[in-house]
């Protein structure tokens, strides 16, 4: 079975989900309105109208709410000036409660219903009192995402060792598994410093030539 689909990205260089768009005239780069599992959200049509596979796509595939306005572009920057607002409280509330806890970024959603933290952390943190010291705060649902640092290198940006702006930052959706495999394979210095990116990961511009070494090694 085949589905007419759109593929809409929420953040620069995020992951891309597939929706229905429906009857709506939705052309690339509009930007749309749609239902996920963090509620309602504003995002940027990046795939065109195509027709995909049952496999491609996930079930029940929910349908465009309708294309966004100008008022909807104004929320969003409004959303996005609260929520750098609200990184400063976050901090103060982490110094008091005594937690060892990096912010990264915050947001709202579209909706603003819901206001997620992004942080690092050495380990796990016990943060129950500092979310209930939060919602009183803002009076919206608070969520805690801890993440890790190459995550945290895609959100924060930066200049890699090539001199370019980091490839997950700027176009990569997902991260793909590196290994030091790949850097052997390629002849390349096993130097943690010559072979690790901002994050202090293997870069990951080692797997994007690695099919080609394999196969000229085969072929050898």
């Amino acid at each position: 079975m085949w589905y007419t689909v759109v593929g809409v990205r929420f953040k620069p260089a995020g992951k891309i989900y597939y929706f229905d768009p429906g009857d709506y005239p939705v052309e690339l780069h509009d930007h749309v309105i749609v239902e996920t599992a963090r509620g309602v959200e504003y995002g940027e049509v990046v795939v065109g109208r195509r027709q995909v596979a049952e496999s491609d796509v996930v079930l029940p595939l929910k349908q465009i709410i309708r294309i966004a306005t100008g008022e909807d572009a104004d929320t969003v920057a409004d959303n996005r000036r609260r929520a750098r607002e609200s990184m400063q409280v976050f901090r103060d509330k982490v110094a008091a409660h005594n937690l060892e806890m990096k912010l990264v970024d915050a947001e709202y959603t579209f909706d603003r219903n819901k206001l997620i933290f992004y942080f690092t952390a050495e380990g796990r943190v016990d943060f129950r009192e500092l979310v209930k010291d939060l919602a009183s705060v803002f009076r919206v649902r608070i969520e805690l995402r801890q993440i890790g640092v190459r995550d945290e290198a895609k959100i924060l940006g930066g200049i890699g060792p090539c001199g370019r702006l980091l490839c997950c930052s700027t176009w990569m959706g997902e991260f793909d598994p590196v290994s030091i495999r790949m850097a052997k394979d390629q002849s390349l210095s096993l130097n943690p410093t010559k072979i690790s990116g901002l994050c202090g990961r293997l870069m990951c511009c080692l797997k994007f030539e690695n099919d080609s070494y394999q196969d000229q090694s085969a072929a050898l």
